[in-house]
């Protein structure tokens, strides 16, 4: 469980990652909104993040998480610093990465099949996107629902829809931006213990966006925890609860207490 604020690139931070293969790389990035007199939203963030590893961003409404998570896809560019995924220099998209944004984007015109080969139907042959996408049906407990639209869906069925089609490319990294932030609590718990489930079996390098607490230490290994804007990256948290963690039954231990606490307390709350 690895991934460390680096405020300077210290030996002693060298050293530690070197034990541990790293697949994400965030080195002092900068990012202003407006060019010159705009709004600066990052400030020097600096991160590493462990392969196979569950991390969560949190923070503020509006501190920057979103964009954080978007210049690591490769789809918004920093106006200083770098970012390295894989060992590659991140200044676009890569089949590598899978992303789920805050709202599903399905196609509506598509059943649950078609949206899940949306991504896959062009480089693979048809026996392979079906054999793929049966696959993923099953992985997201979706069997029955194959030939139901986006609108016949309920919402949490539709956002296992959204990871499907991020998942069914097999990339080794899955980024979430806030995916669960508009269900309610029973359909956001539900997804959570299906999120465990997946990482458990796929194990992909995750980096979850949310604002919420409880959330992030359900699910995570470690959580960063960013400032306001410009926000930066204030601590690093590790996440001491054994796996595998049940969203419902983790609650009742003593030490989830414990860092719900620590979090909020880092947060100012």
């Amino acid at each position: 469980m690895s991934i460390i604020p680096l405020m300077k690139q210290t030996e002693d931070i060298a050293s530690t990652q070197s034990m541990t293969e790293t697949s994400i790389i965030v080195d002092n990035v900068n990012k202003v909104f407006g060019g010159t007199g705009g709004v600066h939203v990052l400030d020097n963030v600096s991160a590493r993040v462990a392969d196979c590893e569950f991390v969560s961003l949190l923070g503020p409404s509006g501190c920057g998480k979103s964009t954080l998570l978007r210049i690591i896809a490769g789809l918004e560019s920093c106006d200083s610093g770098s970012v390295e995924v894989l060992g590659r220099n991140v200044v676009e998209p890569g089949e590598e990465v899978g992303i789920v944004f805050q709202t599903h984007n399905l196609l509506p015109w598509r059943n649950v099949e078609g949206n899940l080969a949306l991504s896959i139907e062009k480089t693979l042959d048809a026996g392979e996107v079906r054999e793929l996408v049966q696959k993923m049906i099953g992985t997201l407990g979706l069997q029955g629902f194959e030939k139901s639209f986006p609108h016949e869906l309920s919402g949490g069925m539709r956002q296992r829809v959204a990871i499907g089609q991020a998942l069914v490319r097999n990339p080794r990294i899955l980024l979430m931006d806030e995916p669960f932030g508009a269900l309610d609590a029973l359909t956001r718990d539900r997804l959570n213990l299906e999120l465990l489930r997946i990482w458990q079996a796929e194990r992909k390098t995750v980096v979850l966006v949310t604002h919420s607490v409880v959330e992030a230490v359900v699910l995570s290994d470690r959580v960063l925890v960013m400032s306001d804007r410009p926000s930066r990256v204030i601590e690093a948290v590790d996440i001491d609860l054994p796996r595998p963690r049940d969203p419902q039954s983790i609650r009742e231990a003593p030490e989830f207490g414990e860092c719900v606490v620590n979090l909020n307390r880092i947060m100012g709350l």
